[in-house]
């Protein structure tokens, strides 16, 4: 009964932890790659020792190419992105780097088709919200008291905004700090959350759920507490075991995906928090409400 006890501290840390994630966005922004505001990416590899990064930056600083992002790729290459390239400047890359250099592949991709990804993933999201909602709604459909079935979904909905936002905020000053832009890897590592995150707010809605059929509680507030309590171990004990795997790929991890595997570790935290230190306060809030509106 220790979350349900506290219930007013643990949604004011997510609502605190909301707030400045919200304001980093808005201060510093996201930073687009070129798969979503077009450009050019070139990936170069080295016959012999592989130059120091800075140094790469260097040249290419020296080309009036404008801001361009140079990521570590395998051991000996290099993924250069920089605005679009004509023929003439895509052949002066590669020379100024040396004849060691050797481009391995070379693509572009238009606006258009970053506009395009940008409005997909928010259909994808879209969707996403509505078959949560939906499937909470018809699951919990016997359980409608004392408070309405589809606000399960809402609460879920809540909740994954709530372990969306944070890890962005997080992305957004990796961005200031190191210059991390978000790719297609950034849309991949939110729906990742997505499904991490509602899978764990389910299971402990299934549980209260089960506690709530069962009729072995006095109260809603008693139900979800004990139900907080026949999950915790499970709960964290499973988030901390992705969290590590997580935590290996960000240190020891290829340079191409370290900022996924940092999106990933901070949406499996904020996920298993919010499933256990804000869904079930929210549930209890919403029948307060819920009491108060009847009277």
């Amino acid at each position: 009964m220790f979350v349900i006890k506290y219930k007013k501290v643990f949604v004011l840390i997510s609502v605190c932890l909301v707030a400045l994630s919200l304001a980093s966005i808005f201060i510093f922004g996201l930073k687009f790659g070129i798969d979503f505001k077009g450009g050019a990416q070139m990936e170069v590899t080295f016959a012999g020792t592989r130059p120091e990064q800075a140094l790469v930056k260097d040249e290419l600083s020296k080309l009036s190419l404008g801001e361009s992002l140079v990521q570590p790729t395998g051991t000996d290459g290099y993924s250069i992105k920089t605005r679009a390239l004509s023929e003439s400047e895509r052949l002066s890359v590669v020379t100024a780097l040396g004849k060691d250099a050797t481009e391995k592949s070379f693509s572009s991709i238009g606006p258009s088709v970053g506009a395009e990804l940008a409005r997909k993933s928010m259909i994808t999201f879209i969707l996403v919200s509505l078959g949560i909602i939906f499937f909470i709604a018809f699951s919990f459909r016997k359980v409608s008291k004392p408070i309405s079935s589809w606000k399960y979904g809402l609460i879920a909905i809540g909740t994954l905004i709530h372990d969306i936002l944070i890890p962005v905020g997080v992305f957004v000053i990796l961005s200031k700090m190191f210059g991390a832009e978000v790719d297609t890897l950034f849309v991949v590592a939110i729906l990742t959350i997505l499904g991490l995150s509602v899978s764990d707010t389910i299971v402990v809605f299934d549980r209260i759920r089960e506690n709530l059929r069962g009729g072995h509680y006095k109260t809603f507030e008693e139900a979800v507490g004990k139900s907080l309590e026949q999950v915790y171990t499970r709960s964290i004990a499973t988030s901390l075991t992705v969290i590590l795997a997580l935590l290996s790929l960000v240190f020891w991890g290829p340079e191409s995906t370290r900022n996924f595997s940092l999106m990933l570790t901070a949406g499996m935290f904020f996920g298993t928090y919010s499933s256990i230190f804000l869904a079930s306060p929210l549930l209890i809030f919403a029948k307060d409400w819920q009491e108060k509106r009847s009277k």
